[in-house]
C-alpha cells in the first residue's frame, strides 16, 4: 500500500470520555481528521504517517478493536454531497458546496469542494478560527496559511482584504483541492505551494496554522520567524487539553495570548508576536 493512501479507521466506542481520550492519543500518532458518531469514532490519516503497532496498543488500553479501509479519492465527492450541509458562523461567513443555493444573511460566502482535504467549517477547529478571524484586521495584510487543507482560511483571508497570501500543505491532494477552491471563489491573491515545514523566505502580518499539536510544536520556531513583529498568530487543530502545553511553548517565543475559543472539545488560539 502506498504511503500516500488515505485510510479511515472505524472504532466502535460510545463513551464520550473515551472518544475524547482516543482523539488526543490518535492525534499524537499521525491522525489528523475525526468524525464522532453516536456509537463510534472514525479517524483519518495518511497510511505512511501511522505506526499500527502503536495504534493497537492505544486501543488495547480500552479493549477496543478497529476496522481499516482505504478512502478512494473518486468516491469522496459522492460521500461529501450526501452528507454536507452549509455552515454559518453567525452573520460573518457562510460555507457551502457548489450544489447548494447561495446563502443569505452573511457578509462573506465561501464555496468549498473538499475532495480529500480537511477544512469545511464543520469541525470545531476551522469554525473557531473563522470566528477569530472576524476580529482581526486583514485589510492590505500579508498572510501565511500553514496546512491550508481545502484553502478555506486563505480564501476567507482574501475575502477580508488580505492582499498577499501564501497557502501551503504537505499533501498534493490538498494542493490540488485548495487550488480548485481558490479558482471557484475567484481569488486573485493566493499562492498555493507544496511545503513540508513552515520555513519561509519572508515574514507575514498574520500566520495561521490549523493542523494538530505535534506539527505545530515541531514548527513553532519556524512560525515565529514567519510572523512580523506585532503580527497575529492563529493556532488550532488543538484539543482543550493541549492549551497549557501550547501556551507554555508560545511564551518562550515571546508571544502574548489574546484569546481562546472552545467548540466541542477543540480550541483555537489567537496570539500576538
Amino acid at each position: 500500500m502506498s504511503d500516500n493512501v488515505s485510510v479511515e479507521v472505524a472504532i466502535q466506542v460510545a463513551d464520550p470520555a473515551i472518544r475524547e481520550a482516543l482523539i488526543a492519543a490518535l492525534s499524537a500518532n499521525g491522525f489528523d481528521g475525526f468524525e464522532e458518531l453516536d456509537d463510534a469514532l472514525k479517524a483519518y490519516a495518511q497510511e505512511g504517517n501511522i505506526d499500527w503497532n502503536n495504534i493497537e496498543l492505544i486501543l488495547n488500553q480500552y479493549s477496543l478493536t478497529y476496522s481499516k479501509s482505504i478512502i478512494e479519492k473518486q468516491n469522496w465527492n459522492a460521500l461529501w454531497e450526501s452528507n454536507f450541509e452549509p455552515v454559518q458562523v453567525a452573520d460573518f461567513v457562510g460555507v457551502r458546496a457548489g450544489f447548494h443555493p447561495p446563502m443569505t444573511g452573511v457578509r462573506h460566502e465561501i464555496i468549498i469542494t473538499p475532495k480529500m482535504s480537511f477544512g469545511t467549517g464543520h469541525h470545531g477547529t476551522t469554525f473557531s478560527v473563522m470566528k477569530l478571524m472576524e476580529s482581526i484586521d486583514f485589510q492590505g495584510k500579508s498572510v501565511f496559511d500553514f496546512g491550508t487543507g481545502t484553502g478555506i482560511l486563505a480564501i476567507l483571508a482574501e475575502r477580508l482584504g488580505a492582499t498577499e497570501i501564501l497557502a501551503v500543505d504537505n499533501d498534493p491532494w490538498c494542493i490540488e483541492n485548495a487550488s480548485e477552491n481558490s479558482l471557484i471563489n475567484q481569488c486573485k491573491n493566493i499562492g498555493i505551494q507544496l511545503f513540508d515545514t513552515a520555513k519561509t523566505n519572508q515574514q507575514y502580518d498574520i500566520v495561521i496554522a490549523n493542523i494538530n499539536k505535534n506539527i505545530i510544536l515541531d514548527n513553532l520556531s519556524l512560525l515565529g520567524k514567519a510572523v512580523k513583529p506585532g503580527g497575529d498568530i492563529l493556532l488550532s487543530g488543538l484539543l482543550v487539553m493541549d492549551e497549557s502545553d501550547i501556551l507554555t511553548a508560545c511564551k518562550t517565543l515571546g508571544w502574548s495570548h489574546q484569546q481562546t475559543l472552545t467548540k466541542e472539545g477543540w480550541i483555537a488560539l489567537h496570539l500576538k508576536n
